[in-house]
């Protein structure tokens, strides 16, 4: 046995860059598991990734050429099966034999073993180690097919006849394990150990790996490639924080994570570069030019301390020529044009204000079940009028109408008709143009917040209030029309939404009941109600408060209180918390699950009243007092928002409670007693769950 590194890189045509990265992690992930599988690795071994723009490829270390051979004992079948009458062996078990590579003379080596009172037929076997010369081929045929790849590419073989299937036609394979080549055949394609370095900059038209553990420094010194992906990223983004500096102590790179992953799959030695263009451009919303440079020719603009856009922008060039002038030119003349058009429909759409775009929106399908955008934007305007009712603020219906009125209006601008993207942005400039006041200007955009996770909130309470109800109607609307999302699957981002209205009102601390206005919210744009709403909000509810570190017992344990006072919640977490922290806890959840329990059983209709003529025994009378003085206490409390003390409170009904399961039967022939009892125990029960249902946190 041969023990090495293993190398494995596969050479394709440009592969796609914003799922480049992926299919390099995917392909090392498959290889190294099915390795281990054959014993040929372990979970120990060292793994590098590569991916560049033309290539995948792992580097492993420890890899043995042959596996150990394992000793098993393979299951054959029962006796009764095996064996006939007059014990001698079955057509069946000589079959099972040969199937697994043995013949009759091994019948001496079968033994019995009782399973479940059945007699079971075994045999030890010697099963030979798995040869990586053997396997290689599959082990990477399978792993390229569980690539993440969302389409296929058809292309045919040298053969002129043959056609292969991969997301990019493959040219070559280098298999070595240490220095020795292991032959492979995938997708038509031999394994060698030669490969084709950066398509200009290559110092060898063929480069010839040595070894395995040369592979990483013969491409970088023969072939001008960095062929790993972090390697190559940390090189761009150092060397786009050095040419900012060099220009200009107060310049820095824009902070784009995607943006520097995507130009990192597009180079395999990058070379950093300056461009420039008009400053006359900079009187254009920086939003427009930002996204003109990173989304169409991936530049990095250049912003100031006081983030604002210079009129500078880096190029990650992938070659480097001693004269980079005409690279320069050529990157500053494509992206002129882009930056006239811009001009030309920022110039366009501030002819006229945005009230007048409003009558286009009809003309815009939002969804076929649903309308336009026109009557979208006319549900979150009723639904925004109820939010602001709700909360009392009547002094902003005003602002508020206007801003949900206009708040779509931009859609049907050129500049977001080019720049989708760009829809809420523009609608805050051009509110500005037209003189329409910050508050509202800020809620047309503020509106779509937060887009993703981790984005800011609203500025105002005029963009809280518009971007709850925009985030309300697409959730009720397209509910309404069986559009809920399925496993990974979310088309309508409606996570992203129920997350937005969650962070809203809890990181802006709104008292706004959400149960409710949803239900007047259904009513009111006369759309269907679905059952499934309310449980996919709250268990976006549920997984939002986790990842915010809350014990996933504690908040079953708030959310079976179903108030729909999502910005109180936090706040009954944190009583509960410091409840659970009280030596009385545990016996009164356990106790308030015994009395849930009695409760269920009793199937009770209606609320039953308590008859204090009809409470006899001393332990039911002593817990009926301290629990009228306790609720009433407690309630004050929880009224007032002090949902620790008013769990505190309950800790005064331990001793009663306790008297009373030891001293009382529930359950007693008389009917009257029995009803008398429970309704004690179903205020008891009502009192111990104002904050939390506390049998949830009994173990």
């Amino acid at each position: 046995m041969k023990l090495d590194n293993l190398l494995i890189e596969l050479l394709t045509e440009e592969l796609p860059p914003k799922s480049q990265k992926q299919l390099g992690i995917t392909f090392a992930k498959s290889i190294k598991e099915f390795l281990i599988k054959q014993n040929l690795s372990t979970e120990a071994s060292e793994a590098s990734v590569f991916s560049t723009p033309r290539r995948i490829g792992i580097h492993l270390k420890n890899v043995k050429d042959i596996a150990e051979d394992q000793n098993t004992s393979v299951k054959l079948m029962p006796v009764s099966v095996g064996f006939d009458t007059n014990q001698k062996p079955t057509e069946a078990l000589l079959k099972k034999l040969s199937a697994i590579g043995l013949d009759e003379k091994a019948i001496n080596r079968v033994i019995k073993k009782n399973e479940n009172n059945v007699d079971v037929l075994y045999i030890d076997k010697n099963i030979e180690g798995t040869k990586l010369k053997d396997i290689i081929s599959e082990c990477i045929s399978s792993s390229l097919t569980r690539l993440p790849i969302k389409k296929m590419m058809s292309y045919q073989l040298s053969d002129g006849w043959t056609t292969a299937n991969f997301v990019r036609p493959v040219h070559g394979l280098i298999v070595l394990h240490g220095s020795d080549i292991v032959h492979a055949n995938v997708l038509g394609i031999k394994s060698n150990r030669t490969t084709l370095g950066h398509r200009f900059e290559t110092t060898k038209d063929i480069i010839e790996i040595k070894h395995a553990d040369q592979y990483v420094s013969q491409m970088k010194t023969e072939g001008s490639v960095i062929v790993l992906f972090e390697e190559r990223k940390a090189l761009i983004k150092n060397g786009l924080n050095k040419k900012a500096a060099a220009l200009s102590n107060e310049l820095t790179p824009i902070d784009d994570e995607e943006l520097l992953e995507e130009v990192t799959s597009l180079v395999e030695h990058p070379n950093i570069l300056v461009g420039k263009f008009e400053s006359k451009f900079l009187e254009i919303p920086q939003e427009c030019l930002i996204l003109t440079m990173k989304a169409n020719q991936k530049y990095f603009p250049l912003i100031d301390k006081n983030k604002k856009l210079a009129n500078q922008f880096l190029i990650v060039s992938n070659i480097s020529p001693k004269n980079t002038d005409l690279i320069v030119q050529g990157n500053e003349k494509v992206i002129r044009p882009r930056l006239s058009d811009a001009e030309f429909f920022f110039t366009q759409d501030r002819k006229k204000p945005l009230k007048e775009y409003l009558s286009q929106l009809a003309h815009i399908v939002y969804h076929n079940k649903l309308g336009s955008q026109s009557d979208r934007a006319s549900r979150v305007k009723i639904i925004a009028s109820l939010i602001v009712k709700t909360l009392n603020q009547s002094k902003l219906l005003d602002a508020t109408l206007l801003a949900s009125d206009l708040s779509k209006a931009d859609l049907s601008t050129n500049m977001v008709g080019e720049f989708p993207e760009l829809q809420g942005i523009m609608g805050r400039y051009y509110a500005l143009n037209e003189n329409i006041s910050e508050e509202v200007a800020f809620a047309i955009e503020d509106h779509y917040k937060p887009r993703f996770s981790g984005d800011t909130l609203p500025r105002s309470t005029v963009g809280d209030i518009v971007a709850i109800a925009d985030k309300i109607e697409t959730l009720i609307g397209l509910f309404s029309i069986g559009e809920k999302p399925s496993g990974d699957k979310d088309p309508f981002a409606l996570r992203r939404q129920a997350i937005g209205i969650i962070r809203i009102l809890i990181e802006k601390n709104i008292d706004l009941n959400l149960n409710t206005i949803i239900s007047e919210s259904i009513r009111a744009t006369q759309l269907s109600e679905s059952k499934d709403l309310n449980p996919f909000i709250y268990d976006r509810l549920s997984n939002f408060l986790k990842e915010q570190g809350y014990a996933a017992l504690n908040i079953e344990a708030v959310l079976a209180i179903e108030s729909g006072q999502i910005n109180e919640i936090p706040k009954r977490l944190n009583a509960i918390k410091e409840f659970l922290l009280l030596p009385e806890s545990k016996d009164l959840a356990s106790a308030n699950k015994r009395v849930g329990n009695i409760l269920k059983k009793a199937d009770l209709k209606t609320t039953l009243k308590i008859n204090c003529s009809l409470l006899k025994d001393e332990a039911e009378i002593s817990l009926h007092k301290t629990l009228d003085a306790v609720d009433a206490e407690a309630r004050k409390q929880y009224q007032a928002k002090d949902y620790s003390g008013s769990l505190k409170l309950l800790c005064k009904l331990k001793n009663p409670i306790d008297q009373f399961f030891n001293d009382v039967m529930v359950n007693v022939e008389d009917e009257s007693l029995k009803m008398n009892r429970l309704a004690l125990l179903e205020k008891l029960y009502s009192a111990m769950n104002l904050v939390a249902d506390l049998s949830k946190l009994s173990s």
